[in-house]
């Protein structure tokens, strides 16, 4: 897939303030400080689109940007940042489960995750509460230039295999680098094979 057009769209602070359309969304989300709008500029090949801050914590809102006139990328809060109020938390919390559980056109959910660390329970348990309800997703790695290709394969296994030990099917995966523009074919022709898939189906009802 190439990416001719990305543009922001509009903040929402709530479900029912986003976008009234029908186009399938795409939505990125992971814990604060893992490199989602960096992911999101090289997906687009957008420097800028997805303001990069080096304060963890800054994505408050439901952002939406429209892609290729035909499909949106939606970047959603982070989870589990530690310094903001408790009422914060909870009312973004509140946010994000209500936009994964209640909106009809999210089509696929990225969880992205720092491959340098080992995997945490933070995200272990937000992997299971999409999966208890039943929330197509798939996993993306980040920041795979920051450590050795061997370092990233093991980290990358261990992820796995600890899902393996309470899933009987695994995520789909891609591992990626902002830096070297690693893993953006792969992601983009995921995306690409979903909307095509939903074309198909649409075709056929």
């Amino acid at each position: 897939m190439e990416i001719k057009k990305s543009s922001f769209c509009t903040s929402s602070a709530l479900v029912s303030q986003c976008p009234a359309d029908t186009k399938p969304e795409y939505a990125f989300i992971g814990r604060s400080n893992v490199g989602k709008s960096s992911l999101i500029n090289m997906l687009c090949n957008h420097k800028g689109l997805a303001k990069t801050s080096s304060t963890p914590g800054k994505t408050l809102l439901i952002n939406h940007f429209i892609i290729n006139d035909s499909w949106y990328l939606v970047d959603l809060p982070g989870y589990g940042y530690a310094q903001r109020s408790k009422k914060i938390q909870e009312k973004l919390s509140r946010m994000i489960q209500s936009y994964i559980l209640q909106r009809e056109q999210l089509v696929n959910l990225f969880v992205l995750i720092d491959v340098r660390h080992e995997p945490q329970k933070i995200d272990l348990e937000f992997i299971t509460f999409l999966g208890a309800n039943g929330v197509p997703f798939a996993l993306i790695f980040t920041k795979a230039d920051k450590i050795s290709n061997d370092k990233v394969r093991t980290n990358v296994r261990k992820y796995m295999d600890t899902l393996l030990e309470t899933w009987e099917d695994l995520p789909p995966y891609f591992v990626t680098s902002s830096e070297k523009k690693e893993g953006r074919d792969e992601v983009l022709g995921y995306i690409d094979q979903i909307n095509k898939d939903l074309q198909t189906a649409k075709k056929a009802q």
